[in-house]
């Protein structure tokens, strides 16, 4: 850490840095308690202005995205209108994670308070088994990862409709047309290929639309400057525009869809694709700090785990804490274990299974997992199980967050599971086959593919939906107003990292910029490890968590892409995660 920078700082100067702050409407969180913000070697600046607007903003993984929700507020369309529109713009130009083969979950809180959770998760299908991803001696293959037999019946196209029944104010055609003249060629920027490394590039060659659509170039990605043509991809869209849902799931691209299952041993069915239906449910709501957060529910265990964390921690005054220093750290790992025991034991879909969701989001119950933390001691995952009696996501996901100019914010995480999902492209229709059925246990109480060790409850079933981290979250004021809404891709990370941007902002009152910047933690009870980025701990802090019990883990690669809005008085300031390379877009 560059302590030379914070040695010895006098009251008065602290009282001129007060003064600078307020006047330049800035808030500059670069020391937290006297502690540089970020430590030494970290690749992200906290010296960078956010994006802000008045009257909109969206924030996606990519700019052509996120102009075209801008586009849309700008004609006369609220934040779902906007939402409808990115979904679709992405699943052009972020076909890694992007998509209409896939699936997920948007939460909407409207100018009048009302708030909505959509659940658009993926299906298993009909023929689906319990062991169906097992061999003869009972081990798994990887037919749950890549292949045909990945995909889970898909849910976007039918959960886009479905937002845009309920809360849409402008033609449906209005909002897929723009995708459309984007398959029909958009130029390829650097974010673009940052997905198509040679490891991908060797798996996408196996399947030939795949290569075909991809690799355009003998086999090989395009270059930055080509123009990208998906003309399968266009049709099919089109057809969406022109028919909604009946566009999808019926007719040519059905057709289309389960020719592909038959060329590769899916089990996709024409009965699969017309029974789908995406469901509105009431959406999990806690309050941390004085603040009311709305996230979603199961099939999603975003909120409740997310609830469960939060309350743990509500009982630690975690804002007086050094950030990132070892108490805080240590807290928020004894307080994540605790949480993801529960998560990975009780929740599944909630058409299939019953939990104990009020138990899991109560205060009282967090009392009671609190109560289990030592403050000076690492507690052994081993010794922690589910806290109460029962029954014995990939990291390329997408997000993206919108307000409107009425005070409509939309959170919408949606993902293929892994890059390109099952890498299986749907020939003569152009788009991607997600691979989420890797999200169920296929085998109760062995790790998926993001090390997540899950129970019984979320074992394959004919039409079930798998479990999921995605956590779209918005959050509102003790009275009442907007103040922020939040979400990102990541797997297993997702629910730790949106509730780092959370804390960062109420606990340490960063600005948007530093609250997505900042470092990231993770820990999900299973492996017993705390993970943090590359250079993203001050070693003397690692050292003193190692004191205390923990085993720590630095990851090659970052943690999640968050995209973030937060209403600052009458102005929103909005920040798109370096990470991958998005971008905040306002009016």
């Amino acid at each position: 850490m560059n302590k030379t920078r914070f040695f010895v700082m006098s009251q008065l100067a602290a009282l001129i840095l007060s003064a600078l702050v307020v006047a330049s409407c800035y808030t500059d969180v670069s020391t937290v308690n006297g502690r540089a913000l970020f430590p030494v070697g970290w690749m992200f600046s906290e010296r960078e202005e956010p994006v802000t607007a008045s009257n909109g903003m969206v924030v996606s993984t990519d700019e052509l995205a996120s102009r075209i929700g801008v586009d849309i507020m700008r004609s006369g369309g609220n934040a779902v209108d906007a939402a409808v529109a990115v979904h679709f713009a992405l699943a052009v130009v972020n076909p890694e994670a992007g998509n209409i083969g896939g699936g997920g979950f948007m939460v909407t809180r409207m100018a009048d308070g009302t708030a909505a959770a959509l659940d658009f998760r993926e299906k298993a299908p009909l023929a689906a088994t319990r062991d169906m991803y097992l061999d003869e001696e009972g081990d798994l293959t990887d037919k749950s990862v890549i292949g045909h037999l990945a995909a889970g019946v898909p849910g976007s196209v039918a959960g886009m409709w479905a937002a845009h029944q309920r809360f849409g104010s402008i033609q449906w055609e209005e909002l897929v047309s723009p995708a459309v003249e984007l398959a029909n060629g958009f130029e390829v920027k650097e974010r673009f290929l940052g997905s198509l490394s040679s490891t991908m590039v060797e798996s996408l060659s196996n399947f030939p639309a795949s290569a075909a659509q991809f690799l355009p170039r003998d086999g090989q990605p395009p270059l930055v400057g080509d123009t990208l043509r998906q003309p399968y991809l266009a049709k099919t869209l089109g057809r969406i525009r022109d028919w909604g849902p009946g566009g999808f799931y019926e007719g040519e691209t059905a057709d289309l869809i389960v020719a592909e299952m038959e060329r590769g041993g899916g089990i996709i069915t024409l009965q699969d694709l017309a029974e789908y239906t995406a469901e509105w449910r009431d959406p999990i709501s806690f309050t941390y700090r004085g603040h009311t957060v709305i996230s979603m529910p199961p099939s999603s265990s975003g909120g409740a785990t997310m609830a469960e964390m939060a309350n743990i921690l509500e009982g630690y005054d975690v804002g007086s804490m050094d950030w990132h220093g070892p108490r805080m750290i240590h807290l928020y790992a004894e307080a994540w274990k605790r949480s993801y025991a529960d998560r990975n034991h009780y929740l599944a879909d909630p058409d299939f299974v019953d939990m104990p969701i009020d138990r899991i989001t109560s205060e009282a119950y967090a009392r009671v997992r609190a109560s289990t933390i030592s403050e000076t001691a690492a507690t052994p995952s081993i010794e922690i199980g589910p806290g109460m009696e029962g029954p014995a996501e990939g990291e390329n996901t997408t997000h993206y967050s919108i307000v409107d100019a009425a005070g409509n914010a939309v959170a919408v995480t949606t993902t293929i599971n892994s890059w390109y999902g099952s890498k299986v492209t749907v020939t003569g229709a152009g788009f991607v086959l997600n691979n989420e059925m890797d999200d169920f246990a296929a085998k109760p109480g062995t790790a998926n593919q993001f090390g997540l060790v899950q129970g019984e409850n979320n074992a394959v079933a004919p039409g079930k939906r798998m479990l999921s981290a995605m956590t779209p979250t918005v959050v509102a004021n003790p009275d009442g107003t907007l103040r922020m809404v939040t979400g990102t891709p990541g797997g297993g990370t997702i629910i730790t990292t949106v509730f780092q941007t959370i804390s960062n902002v109420l606990d340490y009152g960063m600005n948007v910029v530093d609250a997505v910047n900042a470092p990231r933690i993770h820990h999900q009870h299973l492996p017993d490890q705390i993970y943090f980025e590359p250079a993203g701990l001050d070693p003397e802090t690692v050292t003193q968590l190692q004191a205390m019990g923990h085993t720590l883990f630095e990851r090659t690669g970052m943690s999640g892409d968050a995209q973030v809005i937060i209403v600052d008085g009458d102005l929103l300031k909005a920040w798109s995660d370096p990470r991958r390379g998005g971008q905040a877009i306002g009016y």
